[in-house]
């Protein structure tokens, strides 16, 4: 039933789609809209009517796996939580009307311009009070965590958007709002960076979120995991050509590295791991096959790539992907088997540094 125009054929992306109800039978628009929003992640309770009369959604991800969504709805509440998502941060930016806000235990009205915030996994409610226009970005964890390692202890939240930092960050959602249908994916590669970077800033002002320190070199070492992360597609990516790009020698990453006692080919090859891992089990990435998956992430043979998936998490891929629990035995090489679940920052020096998960 669920008819989404897509913006992209290609099938080695994520495909980018906009949804409208208007392209439906008045019958079949409530299950069509929870069926979208479901997509999104956003579960829908009770509509009024039993269904909404008009109600759209464009969405597009980014290169590094941050969705953003631009949805135009009448009043409803998007509640619950869902827990088959990979870990991700989300934000909610009331453009237009007037919403409030529900979590554990406290209520918050909204104002265009705010900005909620908070982990996937998490209870929330928002409620649509009036007809409203809303921004709904969600950024995997693994796309975060070179700069937002302490992301697991966050909080669901609010921040004004009529002051401070969070002004700025607020004004640069609404203009990507504005401008999403026309985006294309590569258009979406500065957008991603800067967008990290003001939810660091932006975060980093509420009082239970602590900041990331990454010691002497964390700005030089950042703008490089920076550098790495827009170039991971990249099969080619190589240490001299990511110093070239930084205007560096290959010697200063290389110590860059040494001193947050990790090497560049490792972490390279953990970070596409984890962007593959998170992939598998994406709904986003439903129909990708396993090769493409590997290939969209900078792997160039996929036998290689199910070795190294195997050896860093105990399973195969296609065991992944079907949600198989890793075996009791350890992986070869004799090691204890590794957590499925999301790693805590706090098992690696590295983490702590320079955020590898």
């Amino acid at each position: 039933m669920f008819r989404a125009r897509l913006r992209s054929g290609r099938p080695s992306e994520v495909e980018a789609w906009r949804f409208s109800t208007a392209d439906f039978e008045a019958r079949e628009r409530g299950g069509a809209w929870r069926e979208a929003m479901h997509r999104l992640g956003l579960p829908v309770g009770e509509l009024p009517d039993g269904e909404p009369p008009q109600a759209a959604v464009t969405s597009l991800a980014s290169p590094l796996g941050i969705i953003f969504a631009l949805v135009d709805a009448g009043p409803q509440t998007i509640s619950g939580r869902r827990t088959d998502q990979p870990a991700s941060v989300w934000l909610a930016t009331l453009l237009e009307g007037e919403a409030v806000l529900e979590a554990e235990g406290v209520t918050r009205a909204l104002a265009p311009g705010d900005i909620a915030f908070g982990p996937t996994g998490r209870t929330a409610s928002l409620a649509l009070e009036t007809r409203c226009r809303l921004m709904f970005v969600q950024a995997p964890r693994v796309a975060l965590d070179h700069r937002l390692v302490a992301a697991r202890n966050l909080k669901i939240g609010s921040l004004s958007g009529r002051e401070g930092v969070a002004r700025v960050f607020s004004s640069l959602l609404r203009a990507i709002a504005d401008a999403l249908p026309e985006l294309s994916e590569e258009q979406l590669r500065p957008v991603e960076l800067a967008l990290t970077e003001f939810l660091a800033a932006s975060l980093a002002e509420v009082s239970d979120y602590r900041a990331i320190g990454m010691g002497a070199h964390s700005p030089h070492l950042h703008r490089i995991c920076q550098s790495i992360e827009t170039l991971l597609p990249d099969p080619e990516l190589s240490l001299r050509r990511l110093a070239v790009r930084n205007g560096v020698s290959p010697r200063y990453i290389q110590k860059l590295f040494a001193a947050a006692s990790e090497t560049f080919g490792h972490y390279v090859r953990t970070r596409r791991l984890e962007r593959c891992r998170t992939d598998l089990r994406s709904p986003m990435c439903a129909r990708l096959s396993i090769s493409e998956i590997c290939f969209r992430w900078g792997f160039n043979e996929s036998a290689h790539f199910s070795r190294a998936f195997r050896n860093q998490y105990g399973l195969s891929p296609r065991q992944y992907r079907r949600g198989e629990e890793i075996a009791a035995a350890p992986p070869t090489g004799g090691e204890a088997a590794p957590r499925l679940a999301e790693p805590s920052v706090a098992d690696s020096k590295f983490a702590c540094s320079v955020g590898r998960p």
